[in-house]
């Protein structure tokens, strides 16, 4: 018998998982709350006596309130402070709890929201480890709810290709969606569980009571069967964007052509999406920055005022998902080493006849999630195309179907080869003038490039077979070694090749090359200073940057004992540290030197990439790397703001904070947002919302307006793109598995109309907004 003590609570709990939970006498003789999804396995707090002291907040008020009790008569009320960053309730036990003998659990906690707006709640659990286990979920307005993470089950071990699975079991409860971090935790030590909000646009409240761990219910065999529709939308939920037959969908494009030749352009625009009846510039025939009246701004070229209000990722690319099927014909799989476009970035690649006759199924389960593919004589599979890489799911590469595209087939028709891509296109720039964007945004298809309608912003990225670097959490890839010279070729073929696609066009706002590189994580120094840890303790034989530093250290010290006494270490000669040190204590003398190595290994990528472009595209701006939060450090960013004209930053949160961007007032540097989304399930039919959680359409569009003023009253900001142009495949982007309801239209190209006049609403005060106060 399982005996666990803490305050004056106590929880008993047998063997066969039967369990008495009790806050004080009383309490214990009454009959537990019966859950809708399972019997409760061991009950963590009830709230029904004072708290314990491992109880805890961090930025938060809390305190017992009779409101929201769903089990007995007292729950916990939170109130989180939106000064901070993050706050937090905290239950951490003076020692760990042993979970791992309850077998398959989640844990659940019945939330009740008492405000008029809704709230992205974030659960942490921790074990010895330290490797944290991060769900969330949104918390809709004036609601009552059961919320529950699966910590253990056969679930979490089932590599679908999807970020998030459908629930596997059927319940009014609410499943908080997969985020990041180590599935498996070591159940048997579980340290501490954090419920927590990250980067509010105001304070908010919740009521929290009876959390306690469950037994998992039976797994539906079938969860993952059937679940896309001939049209790539969800077969088993219904919702009001729903298309249910080709004809609905001509008639809805044919009404959406009529309205968008009606109403036409955003009123007050210059050729150039500027700001038509706002002061004029000096006009150079290009976009540029300038500062005006305090505020950074783009030039347009025809000098109006510009701000860069845009929807990334308007491409074909990302629209595939994996079929399932595989080809033995190993000809699908050749990648040419001179390539310059990554996998994930390649469009509709159509396999040959004869490999086709090498088809097999590859994957049972991924080929079992639809309910229609097109035989290989349809009219519609010239929609499937292949991947020769993934960066996750069950397969390493395999045959994808775009159902995106083929619904452009099925909404416009075909009266030449591909004409329905040419609507699309046109339709697309369309309806970004009708909304009010001023621009696309990163990931524009080169197709639109040359159509002379609407600025854009071009791309590339740097890869090939140069030497790489790791800063020890490498997100996407590991990083570019830019001592290495093949970096430096690799870049100006790169270069070369975007200039050749964007041919000086005017309507080309700046270049964006590579993204969300890991250059360190900042919350600790060796998260921070990781890049240099891990290349110290290399060889420089295998690491052009290895032998730079060793330069760099050689050219500062007179002696390995001059560093040595710096460093408080006892390296035994120049010879040990050049075949690699393990760094494990960082006095401050050590740090102060691996942040000049890290700003000379970030100086020296940004100076390339600069160069590079300054030599094919002297008209155009470098827009930088698009850095995101969770992998910049201050070396990087300071080196960045030495060769960029324009910093970006990829930003997943509510709105922007201002102690989050404080860094904004010292490199003083215009920048932009390229990246940012909020997603909801509740009415898409999709399963998971995205990175920021809303709790429906109209809650969505409400989050993107106030997300975007904080971005337009931000002084240093010229810009922000939302991503993306449309949802994510509901099996799972064909890369990454990523199926979030990102998009301002569907799977099946229809707009959601509370996200268009979310648009129209800001897009309209846009630019008295930003320059008239």
């Amino acid at each position: 018998m399982l005996i666990k003590r803490f305050s004056k609570l106590c929880i008993l709990a047998s063997a066969s998982l039967s369990v008495l939970a009790c806050s004080s006498s009383e309490q214990a003789n009454q009959p537990s709350k019966q859950d809708s999804v399972s019997k409760t396995a061991l009950t963590i707090i009830d709230f029904e006596s004072d708290l314990p002291n491992w109880v805890l907040k961090q930025n938060a008020n809390i305190g017992l309130s009779n409101l929201g009790a769903t089990s007995g008569k007292q729950a916990l009320k939170i109130d989180f402070d939106s000064d901070e960053q993050q706050s937090k309730l905290i239950l951490k036990p003076e020692s760990s709890w042993n979970w791992d003998t309850f077998g398959d659990i989640n844990l659940a906690a019945d939330i009740t929201n008492p405000t008029d707006v809704s709230v992205h709640l974030f659960i942490e659990v921790k074990d010895s480890t330290g490797w944290p286990h991060i769900r969330s979920v949104s918390i809709p307005a004036n609601s009552t709810g059961t919320y529950y993470a699966v910590l253990k089950g056969e679930q979490l071990n089932i590599n679908s290709g999807l970020r998030e699975d459908p629930k596997a079991w059927q319940s009014n409860d609410h499943k908080m969606f997969w985020m990041r971090g180590r599935k498996n935790l070591n159940l048997d030590k579980i340290t501490q569980v954090s419920y927590f909000v990250d980067t509010m646009n105001q304070d908010k409240s919740l009521v929290f009571d009876n959390i306690r761990l469950r037994n998992n219910p039976a797994i539906d065999p079938n969860f993952l069967v059937n679940l896309a529709d001939k049209y790539g939308q969800s077969n088993k939920f219904d919702y009001p964007a729903k298309v249910r037959s080709d004809e609905q969908l001509k008639t809805l494009a044919n009404e959406e052509i009529a309205q968008l030749e009606r109403e036409g352009t955003m009123a007050d625009r210059s050729k150039f999406g500027g700001w038509k009846s706002g002061p004029q510039k000096e006009a150079t025939g290009y976009f540029r920055t300038e500062k005006v009246d305090g505020k950074w701004a783009m030039i347009d070229p025809e000098g109006y005022l510009f701000f860069s209000s845009a929807l990334a990722n308007i491409r074909i690319a990302n629209t595939t998902t994996i079929t399932g099927v595989d080809f033995k014909d190993d000809a699908v799989r050749y990648v040419d080493p001179e390539d310059v476009t990554p996998e994930d970035s390649l469009g509709i690649r159509p396999v040959s006849k004869s490999a086709q006759k090498t088809r097999y199924i590859a994957s049972e389960r991924r080929h079992n999630m639809f309910t229609w593919l097109p035989d290989y004589d349809d009219e519609l599979a010239n929609h499937y195309s292949y991947r020769r890489s993934v960066h996750k799911g069950p397969l390493h590469h395999g045959e994808t179907y775009s159902f995106y595209q083929a619904n452009l087939e099925r909404r416009y028709g075909e009266t030449y080869p591909d004409s329905y891509l040419d609507k699309w296109r046109d339709v697309t720039i369309k309806r970004f003038k009708n909304w009010g964007f001023t621009s696309t945004g990163n990931w524009t298809d080169e197709s639109f490039y040359q159509m002379n309608q609407i600025p854009y912003f071009a791309n590339g990225w740097i890869i090939g077979d140069f030497k790489t670097v790791s800063s020890g959490a490498d997100v996407w890839s590991p990083m570019p070694d830019p001592f290495d010279p093949e970096f430096a070729r690799r870049a100006k073929l790169t270069t070369k090749v975007i200039a050749d696609e964007v041919e000086n066009n005017p309507y080309c706002i700046g270049v964006f090359v590579d993204n969300e590189k890991s250059w360190g994580n900042p919350s600790s120094l060796r998260g921070r200073y990781g890049i240099v840890i891990h290349t110290l303790n290399r060889p420089s034989s295998e690491s052009p940057t290895k032998a730079e530093f060793m330069r760099r250290l050689k050219q500062k010290y007179s002696s390995i004992d001059a560093l040595n006494k710096s460093w408080q270490t006892q390296i035994s000669s120049w010879e040990s540290l050049d075949n690699g040190f393990a760094i494990t204590d960082m006095p401050t003398t050590m740090v102060a030197d691996l942040s000049d190595l890290l700003t000379a290994y970030a100086d020296k990528y940004f100076k390339i990439v600069h160069d590079a472009l300054a030599d094919v595209m002297p008209n155009h701006m470098y827009m930088g790397v698009r850095m995101a939060h969770w992998g910049m450090t201050p070396e990087a960013v300071k080196a960045a703001a030495k060769y960029v004209d324009v910093m970006s930053y990829n930003y997943y949160k509510e709105g922007l904070h201002e102690k989050a961007w404080a860094f904004l007032e010292e490199i003083d540097k215009p920048s932009i947002i390229g990246e940012f989304h909020i997603g909801a399930t509740s009415d898409t039919g999709l399963y998971h919302p995205g990175l920021i959680h809303a709790s429906g359409q109209q809650d969505r569009a409400r989050m993107y307006k106030e997300y975007m003023r904080t971005v337009i009253d931000n002084p240093y900001m010229v810009g922000a793109h939302w991503f993306q142009y449309l949802d994510s495949p509901i099996t799972g982007r064909a890369y990454d598995g990523e199926n979030y309801n990102t998009g301002f239209v569907t799977m099946a190209d229809v707009p959601y109309q509370t996200m268009v006049e979310a648009a129209k609403e800001i897009n309209a005060e846009l630019y008295s907004r930003r320059f008239a106060q």
